[in-house]
This record gives structure tokens, sequence and C-alpha cells, in this order.
């Protein structure tokens, strides 16, 4: 595998890219049950038409947050190890996120190359530290400058995240930036704020077109919410849930179903208000618990939104 299945994929802004995001089985699973969990999450992605997966680094986020996490932090397996794993018992692209600022730069320079040699990672995401406090041993400029001095020509993402746009006002100048670095295509944040991710995505395509470049893939990530809890621990990681979702979602009869209905009509609003500014669109979808009803749910969600996708891509070549 000399490079990236997915760049070739994605070079086209009129088709979608699918992806299902999941995390790294706990650190202490034993290596073979690693191995099964693998297997039963490709089984249940067996009846769906997805492009790749995505492996998430999970990082310690108390520093970010004074509220206790709503589910324990537990260390987990080597994102490139599950990457791996994935790759290749379904051969389909993985996307393999790295959280940069625990390291030095040589650290990071020898996990690039294990990456790509040992755990044929091509496709990858840089994170850099959830907040300012803290030992920051590497910032994720730093390691975009580590990763350059490579000769292996990793297929870079990065992340965009839409409250950061409410707060600040100036994701899409980090967004330009990241391109400068390198990155290629970005993956939001959960998304339960459509007008957020849409005042966001009209003022990257502005700024875009003020600057003469093209805008880049935007793969935007959906999840379930089935309970009080799942909607803590979204709220916890930063995700911004306007109290009307928040409502509906906890006074429904059907939490699970009504926020797939929200997830739904939340990806319609952006795609009717942003497809027309020429950006390139994917799609995500991941489940933030290990609730069996919760992960089912998410697979609903994908057949939902990737329907929604394709006909709206379809719909705009008329």
């Amino acid at each position: 595998m000399s490079d990236s299945i997915l760049k070739n994929k994605s070079s086209d802004p009129k088709q979608g890219v699918y992806f299902i995001g999941t995390t790294p089985p706990k650190q202490d699973t034993d290596i073979e049950l690693v191995s099964g969990i693998a297997d039963k999450l490709l089984s249940r992605l067996d009846e769906i038409d997805y492009d790749g997966l995505i492996v998430y680094d999970i990082q310690d986020e108390t520093s970010r947050i004074d509220k206790p996490r709503p589910f324990p932090f537990k260390y987990t397996h080597d994102s490139r190890l599950y990457s791996k794993l994935l790759h290749d018992k379904c051969n389909k692209p993985v996307i393999t996120y790295k959280s940069v600022s625990q390291r030095d730069s040589a650290d990071f320079s020898t996990w690039l190359n294990d990456a790509w040699h040992q755990f044929s990672v091509r496709d990858i995401v840089l994170v850099g530290s959830p907040s300012a406090e803290g030992e920051i041993k590497l910032s994720l400029n730093d390691a975009y400058g580590v990763l350059k001095e490579h000769n292996l020509d990793f297929h870079l993402g990065g992340v965009t995240i839409a409250e950061r746009h409410i707060n600040k006002g100036d994701e899409h100048i980090r967004l330009n930036n990241k391109v400068v670095r390198g990155c290629e295509f970005f993956i939001s944040q959960a998304v339960y704020n459509a007008q957020a991710t849409i005042d966001l995505l009209t003022r990257y395509a502005s700024q875009c077109k003020k600057d003469g470049v093209k805008p880049k893939r935007i793969v935007l990530t959906f999840s379930p919410c089935g309970s009080e809890k799942t909607l803590e621990f979204i709220e916890w990681l930063g995700i911004s849930v306007p109290e009307a979702t928040k409502l509906r979602i906890l006074e429904s009869e059907n939490p699970l179903k009504e926020s797939l209905l929200i997830n739904r009509n939340n990806f319609e609003q952006i795609l009717q208000a942003c497809l027309p500014l020429d950006i390139p669109f994917g799609l995500n979808i991941e489940s933030l618990t290990n609730r069996k009803e919760e992960i089912d749910a998410a697979i609903l969600l994908f057949k939902l939104l990737k329907a929604t996708l394709d006909l709206k891509l379809a719909e705009s070549q008329l």
C-alpha cells in the first residue's frame, strides 16, 4: 500500500465520501479480544456501503472542563494498531487520529515512521491539545513541521469545530492555515447545532472565494443520542446542543429515534445552505457510547444520512 486510496477517491467534489467512526478498545483488553471486537464491528457494517473507517485517539480532556466526565476516562489501545487490524480485515481505508501534545518532536517523528512502515497508515488526522492548560510537549503547528520533514506521503486531515467559531469567529482562518500546513480534508466534531455549522462553512467558503482557492472536503460527523447520560456526555465534549434540541430529545417517548430525526433535519438544513457553496462534503457516523441500542442506531443514522447526501448531490447536478 504505497499511497492513500482516499486521496484519489475524495478528489471529486460531486461525490460524497462516507465513514464510520470508532475508538480502539480499552488498553487492558486482551489482544485476541481486540481482534474479536473488530470482527463484531465489521459484521455490523456488512449491510451498509461505506468508504472507510475513522479510528480516534482518545485523550484525557479533564484539563478542558471543570465538570466531571460522565463516563470515566480509560486509555485505549494504540490507534495505529487498531487501524491496521481493521484495514487488514475489511480492506478499506482507515483514517487514524493522532493526539500530538503528550510527546516531543523526536517521539512524534518515530510515531510517524512506525505508522507508515509497521502499521501501513496512510491517512491521518493530527489533533492538538484539548486546552492551553497542562503540559504541551508538542504544539499542533510544530507537529505539522515534523511531518513535513518526513519523506512520507501521508494524506493529512484536520479537525474543525463549529463551536470554536461561535466563540472566536476565526475557525475559517484556522482551516486555511491548516491547508497551508498540508491538510487536504477536515472532519468535524459531532454536529448538534446546524446553524453554528452553517455559519462556519459559509464563512469558510467566502474566505476561499476571496483567496481564489477551492474549499477542501468537509466530513460532517453525526451521532445518535438515546439518553440523558449520553446527552450530558455530548455537552461535556464541548458539542453545542440548542435548548430546543435538548428538550425534544429528553421529553420524547423515544429519545433515540428523536435524535435520529433531529440529526437528519440538521444535515438537510446544512446541505440546503451549503451545497451551493461548492464545498465537497463527506459524512462520518459515530456512536459516543458502547450501548448496543446507540450503536445499532448509528447504523440506521448512516443509512438515512448517506441517502440524504446522495440525493442532494444528484439533485445539484440537474
